[in-house]
C-alpha cells in the first residue's frame, strides 16, 4: 500500500503559478501510474492530469491543457503538477492518486486505488 501526501497549495492571483507536489511512502511510485484530480466547493471531483509509469505518457483535461504540466521524479518518489496562468475557476482542493495499472493515463476516479488528503489552491481575481 502506498501513502500519498500533497503539498504546495496556497493563494495566488490570476495569471500566477503554483507547483504542487505529491510525495509517496510505503511503496515506490514505480508500481503506479499517477493522476491529479480536483474538487471545487459544491462540485464533483474531476480529472486534471495523469502520467504513466511505463513510458511517461501524459493526458490532460481540456480545461488545463497548455497551462498545467504533470511530471514525476522516480528517484524522489514524487509527482508534480506545475500550474501556470492560473484562473479563478482553477480554485479547488487538489488530490493526487495512484493507479496500480502502470501503463494507465486514466481520467476515471474509480480506477485509482490510493488518494492523498488534498491541498487547497485558491486563485483570486
Amino acid at each position: 500500500q502506498v501513502q500519498l501526501v500533497e503539498s504546495g497549495g496556497g493563494l495566488v492571483q490570476t495569471g500566477g503559478s503554483l507547483r504542487l507536489s505529491c510525495a509517496a511512502s510505503g511503496r515506490t511510485l514505480s508500481n503506479y501510474a499517477m493522476g491529479w484530480f480536483r474538487q471545487a466547493p459544491g462540485k464533483e471531483r474531476e480529472f486534471v492530469a495523469a502520467v504513466s509509469w511505463t513510458d511517461g505518457s501524459t493526458f490532460y483535461a481540456d480545461s488545463v491543457k497548455g497551462r498545467f504540466t504533470i511530471s514525476r521524479d522516480n528517484a524522489k518518489n514524487t509527482v508534480y503538477l506545475q500550474m501556470n496562468r492560473l484562473k479563478p475557476e482553477d480554485t479547488a482542493v487538489y488530490y493526487c492518486a495512484a493507479d496500480p495499472r502502470t501503463w494507465s493515463i486514466s481520467p476515471y476516479i474509480e480506477e485509482y486505488d490510493y488518494w492523498g488528503q488534498g491541498t487547497q489552491v485558491t486563485v483570486s481575481s
